[in-house]
């Protein structure tokens, strides 16, 4: 989904959509606010329903060293978990990783998505699912409207997204195990 097509969105649900207008709505104050409501609405959701992020680094001690160490925004800036490395021993102690071999090393991490700001182009496209979307419509309709006490709409879009948010599964995959031979109990 593009970035214009989730403000389509936002702006319908709240009943404050003009197809001709350039921003999509009349009201100024909204279309204002609407990127950085977005954005933060987003970074929320990423957080609980990760983004993906891999990178495959060939580690390389220098002279008569026996390790390497790295900071994690040397893997990726946007990067604020590690998940897993292979292929080399590793450890990974808060900001810091410690290789402790040499290799290629696969290192599986989770990263922010792309940051929305006012410079923010129209076509770009989320690196969400399609289900954090359908969530996070529901957050920044209430967080755009929160001001707004006469209408109490606010409020209630915030009760909805906070309920879709509990239901949100914020697994990728669903694990397996595979027993081969059986097993002696």
């Amino acid at each position: 989904m593009t970035l214009e097509e989730f403000k389509a969105k936002v702006y319908e649900l709240i009943e404050e959509y003009n197809e001709e207008a350039e921003d999509l709505t009349e009201d100024q104050d909204l279309s204002s606010k609407m990127n950085s409501v977005i954005n933060s609405i987003m970074n929320e959701v990423a957080r609980l329903k990760k983004i993906d992020g891999y990178i495959r680094i060939d580690v390389v001690f220098e002279d008569e060293e026996n390790e390497r160490i790295i900071n994690i925004t040397d893997i990726d800036r946007r990067i604020y978990q590690v998940n897993m490395i292979r292929g080399v021993e590793s450890t990974v102690l808060g900001n810091k990783v410690i290789f402790e071999s040499e290799g290629l090393a696969q290192i599986f991490y989770y990263k922010y998505p792309v940051q929305i700001d006012e410079e923010t182009d129209d076509d770009y496209v989320f690196e969400l699912d399609k289900e954090c979307l359908e969530i996070m419509v529901y957050g920044v309709a209430g967080d755009l409207l929160k001001a707004d006490v006469s209408a109490n709409y606010g409020r209630l879009y915030a009760e909805r997204y906070e309920q879709m948010l509990q239901r949100l599964d914020p697994r990728r995959s669903m694990g397996s195990l595979f027993i081969d031979g059986g097993i002696e109990v």
